[in-house]
């Protein structure tokens, strides 16, 4: 299989796994479920385990397959949990370790990216859904204001 290259990044776009807090799953898990809806891959390019570990999902420089019409455009991560108990209330259960990693992902990547614009699955438009269970814009900002 041939990939289309990403062509900018311009958006770092945050997700959640919609799992709950008791489920311990990472980019193996999430390659099986979205291999079988018939995609060709795991559609994140990171996934941080409830521990804090990042895992790699795809390559950078490929497309994902988590921003209908942004997949072009953006880079995906996802944490693990996001979603309470009964499976369907979307929750912010992540836990420390998984804020401590996405705030150095994110800031490794802006990096690498400095002009991608940060923010959560549901501030794009046309979602209509609560992923990533938590106002991201303002988590990036008081993480940055508490570097400084």
């Amino acid at each position: 299989m041939t990939w289309k290259a990403l062509r900018s990044v311009d958006y770092i776009v945050i997700h959640c796994a919609a799992t709950t807090a008791s489920q311990d799953i990472g980019a193996a898990e999430i390659t099986t479920w979205h291999r079988q809806k018939g995609w060709l891959d795991i559609g994140y390019h990171y996934v941080i385990r409830r521990d804090g570990t990042v895992e790699k999902g795809r390559q950078d420089g490929v497309p994902g397959a988590h921003a209908r019409g942004f997949n072009h455009l953006s880079l995906g991560v996802c944490l693990a949990g996001g979603v309470a108990a009964d499976g369907k209330t979307a929750e912010d259960n992540f836990t420390p370790a998984q804020y401590a990693a996405l705030g150095q992902l994110v800031e490794g990547l802006i990096a690498q990216y400095p002009d991608a614009e940060v923010l959560g699955h549901r501030d794009l438009p046309k979602v209509n859904k609560a992923c990533p269970s938590f106002e991201v814009k303002e988590w990036w900002a008081k993480y940055l204001a508490e570097k400084n």
